[in-house]
């Protein structure tokens, strides 16, 4: 165990009642980029049903403002994660989110698909490549949790129980799960907002190591070819080396707070109650 590690904290927290508490300690301290790396997959795979990308190519945020789509999105759920929906920031964030999905008809079960990668897909990510898997108490805080914002958005029929919404999540990935050029355009528009971050020479590189890490069924979604087998599991085996490396070190000390960083839409800083997109009008 990395000294430092909050596992020991966790394990006398009830995943029911401390939930909040939970959560925050897993992204801010014990796996803070693996929750956002795989929140960043969790969203290329919401892209894989034509009803929900459909809709985001329609409103033009991806052509218009990517990087602000990105720090929009980012600014709102770490806002929740690292102080918990029941905070002045979470309420806030938790308030912004309903008056923008307000402006469109989303159906609920398009609604309960988002919601579920955000349960699943940090754990089956930490469970890969993070220092250590995550423990079944915290798999269920992140569910008590997001079912928690889910209530608060007003998203219905979301289920009692972690192995149920774990069937949802699957079974509506089997079925719904298609190819449609929606899904090529934002999947493209996000592998190139991520190809950005990088000095130009490398862009080729990142892309091709964000396509390898893609599995069959979204690659199909997508209209993408199968990956280099020898760059698939060289991107999977560094992240594997990173996270043995980690094991090393000591937890960090201090939070990691995304709600603290600089975003590059909002040099200056931000205001929850004022994120919104270009097309928002109060």
């Amino acid at each position: 165990m990395r000294s430092g590690s909050k596992l020991p904290t966790i394990s006398r927290l009830d995943p029911v009642k401390d939930h909040q508490q939970i959560v925050h300690l897993d992204c801010c301290y014990e796996f803070p980029f693996d929750f956002t790396r795989s929140l960043e997959f969790a969203l290329f795979r919401t892209y894989c049903v034509p009803s929900i990308s459909g809709l985001l190519r329609r409103t033009g945020e991806f052509s218009r403002c990517p990087q602000k789509r990105y720090d929009d999105t980012d600014i709102l759920l770490s806002a929740l994660m690292e102080w918990g929906y029941d905070s002045e920031q979470g309420n806030a964030a938790l308030v912004r989110m309903n008056a923008i999905h307000g402006l469109f008809e989303i159906s609920n079960e398009d609604y309960l698909y988002v919601l579920s990668t955000f349960v699943f897909e940090p754990s089956r990510w930490i469970d890969q490549f993070g220092w250590r898997p995550m423990t079944q108490r915290e798999k269920l805080a992140l569910f008590h949790f997001w079912r928690a914002v889910g209530k608060r958005m007003g998203i219905r029929d979301i289920p009692e129980s972690y192995d149920d919404f774990e069937h949802f999540n699957c079974q509506f990935e089997r079925t719904r799960f298609r190819f449609d050029e929606a899904n090529r355009h934002i999947g493209n528009a996000t592998m190139e907002l991520f190809a950005s971050w990088f000095p130009w020479p490398l862009r080729p590189l990142v892309r091709r190591v964000i396509h390898a890490m893609l599995d069959e069924r979204t690659r199909e979604a997508f209209g993408l070819p199968a990956p280099s087998p020898w760059l698939r599991a060289l991107a999977k085996s560094g992240l594997r080396l990173r996270a043995l490396f980690l094991r090393l070190l000591p937890v960090r000390a201090r939070p990691r707070l995304r709600t603290h960083m600089r975003h590059p839409t909002y040099p200056d800083g931000y205001r929850i109650d004022a994120i919104a997109p270009t097309y928002f009008r109060e």
